[in-house]
């Protein structure tokens, strides 16, 4: 957070010692510390709150973008239409196919030939 290095934390506590005085230094530390801990868990949670704003907004913009996309009904119909059209050119008769040569025509045959 603050570039504090060694030396400059060894002054504080010198001018803390001569200020404050031996019987207090103790307390002024443990006090010094609750404080410092309140104020990162302050900060943490700030931190938490904005991420989870930013997450709230990105998923909001995702809703609004695919709500402004094609519905789902729409995408799989059309999809069933695509798969449809070679099933049903497939399952068409051919329309030079003499009617003596049908399936239905040869099973009549061989029908009435063993019978």
């Amino acid at each position: 957070m603050f570039d504090i290095g060694f030396w400059e934390l060894a002054l504080v506590g010198v001018v803390a010692l001569l200020v404050v005085g031996p019987e207090r230094l103790p307390g002024l530390a443990r006090t010094t510390g609750m404080w410092v801990g309140r104020a990162r868990r302050f900060v943490s949670g700030v931190k938490a709150d904005i991420d989870r704003e930013i997450a709230a907004d990105e998923l909001k913009k995702a809703l609004a973008k695919q709500a402004g996309s094609e519905s789902l009904y729409d995408i799989i119909e059309e999809t069933k239409q695509t798969i449809m059209e070679p099933q049903d050119e497939a399952s068409a008769p051919e329309p030079d196919v003499d009617a003596d040569d049908s399936p239905a025509a040869v099973t009549h045959k061989t029908h009435d030939a063993s019978g």
